[in-house]
């Protein structure tokens, strides 16, 4: 449900009514009573989250940030470990476990098993 603005043309009384949209605008001014309300136009409602959710690690702290760049850093092979003679060393990337596709030449000369009568 929407929150409308509200201002009374006899008294100059301004407020905000949290009302149905099928609800018919207010007529009479709380404040004076009269029945000069114009509902204003406002500028539309915002998107606001509330409790928890995947938006707070969109929001994470400086100290969270610095953490998360030095550990980037690290695994980018920029802070390098020094070897016993004073030198940088290569950080060596781990074997991936590749699989071969089987060659057609290969899947010919395995003979067919035979199902059992």
């Amino acid at each position: 449900m929407p929150t409308y603005e509200y201002r009374c043309s006899a008294c100059g009384h301004e407020f905000e009514e949290f009302q149905s949209m099928t609800a018919k605008p207010l007529k009479a001014c709380p404040s004076c009573g009269k029945k000069a309300l114009v509902r204003l136009i406002g500028t539309g409602a915002a998107l606001v989250f509330k409790g928890s959710g995947f938006y707070q690690t969109d929001y994470r702290s400086e100290s969270y940030k610095k953490a998360a760049k030095a550990e980037s850093s690290e695994g980018s092979g920029k802070a390098t470990p020094t070897a016993d003679s004073g030198t940088p060393a290569k950080a060596e990337p781990a074997p991936a476990a590749k699989r071969e596709p089987a060659s057609p030449a290969k899947a010919e000369r395995t003979p067919k098993k035979k199902p059992k009568d």
